[in-house]
């Protein structure tokens, strides 16, 4: 990929800049600022440098309006940004901005030209700059506009946050021994390139969260009212993926049932049953594998996150992180993770947090993205 630390010139130049501001909105407020926080040094990177800077980002939280964002950023930049209402009014505005100054364009996806990648609309927000820069590596497995449309007709270049998530995500191809994978989610068919990947360098694979139930059912365990997968394509698939030696049994889930919230084996689980995530004893077994691991690797809760059952998801972000301390190497991602490493104050403790989920692991299944690809070319 060409970088930033390749463009010729920033004096005066207007630099479109794909960011990834995706982020959680409450009652009209930011709840978690971490992606814009990522994306500030950047910004103040390229102002530095007189550059005239264009934001372009969707948002699909709230009433799906960048206007929190654009206050919350307001609040935490010395330079000047201001916010265009669409991209009408951003074509007025940006002949007169002056250089060092940011201009937050409303949500890309109010166009449906942005999802649809239409010729027309990635050539109308081409015209809007001079570079474009794509620092969104989370987005960047998306086929659109302001991904793979905008760099067909000016010079494309890779921001920081996309060199960095690439440089450490490519370690996970030439790891270090032990290496424990842990993935949890779901939609095992759309997961299976992955796991049939790392089955090759992985020393030890963990699958959790609605995934696991796949497994579970394929052993012929019951598993009562849960989640599995409805492709019958995808039972060879993880007829072979179980049967592999690498692969971590489970021993215990943890259940909703009539009598609520309960541990059990696997052979005690009942027809009204959902299992919403892995047991203690398990989550023992991971910990202990984690802590003689060199590399870890860990996409996913291993629980149902949103309905709350996040023990086995935190105690395994302890254990990583312990391990971490004592040498390991640990990449992390997914949005359910990150939240549940944000909420114990463990964001520090790991070699690396990715801002991805799924682009995080169609890189890894693939070593690269339809984003990158486009810059390459």
């Amino acid at each position: 990929m060409r970088t930033i630390n390749e463009i010729p010139a920033f004096e005066g130049v207007r630099v479109l800049i794909r960011a990834e501001l995706n982020v959680p909105i409450e009652d009209g407020k930011v709840r978690d600022a971490f992606r814009i926080e990522h994306l500030m040094p950047t910004l103040e990177l390229l102002c530095s440098k007189g550059s005239k800077v264009i934001i372009l980002s969707h948002i699909e939280s709230g009433e799906k309006t960048f206007l929190p964002v654009y206050e919350y950023m307001r609040s935490r930049m010395d330079r000047v940004i201001k916010f265009a209402k669409n991209i009408t009014e951003a074509e007025v505005m940006i002949p007169n901005m002056e250089n060092g100054e940011c201009l937050l364009v409303e949500n890309l996806r109010h166009d449906e030209g942005e999802e649809k990648n239409d010729p027309a609309f990635a050539a109308r927000l081409a015209r809007l700059g001079d570079i474009y820069i794509n620092n969104a590596f989370s987005v960047s497995h998306r086929p659109h506009a302001s991904i793979i449309g905008i760099p067909k007709y000016i010079p494309g270049y890779a921001g920081p946050l996309m060199e960095e998530e690439v440089k450490n995500l490519s370690t996970a191809f030439n790891p270090e021994h032990t290496f424990l994978f842990v993935l949890g989610g779901s939609k095992f068919e759309t997961k299976v390139p992955l796991i049939k990947k790392f089955l090759g360098s992985a020393d030890k694979i963990f699958i959790g969260g609605a995934l696991a139930n796949d497994i579970l059912k394929a052993k012929g365990v019951e598993v009562g009212l849960s989640v599995v997968s409805t492709k019958p394509e995808t039972a060879k698939e993880i007829e072979e993926i179980m049967n592999n030696e690498k692969v971590v049994p489970m021993i215990d889930v943890t259940v909703e049932s009539p009598e609520g919230k309960k541990v059990k084996k696997l052979g005690e689980i009942a027809k009204e049953d959902y299992i919403y995530d892995v047991g203690p004893e398990t989550v023992k077994v991971l910990a202990d594998l984690a802590m003689n691991a060199k590399f870890i690797l860990w996409n996913g809760p291993l629980g149902n996150y949103e309905k709350g059952f996040v023990e086995s998801t935190e105690e395994l972000a302890r254990a990583v992180a312990k391990a971490t301390e004592n040498g390991a190497r640990s990449i992390i991602g997914g949005g359910d993770t990150i939240a549940s490493i944000e909420k114990l104050g463990l964001n520090d403790k790991f070699s690396f947090v990715s801002t991805a989920g799924g682009a995080m692991l169609d890189f890894l299944a693939n070593g690269t993205l339809p984003g990158i690809d486009a810059l390459n070319k």
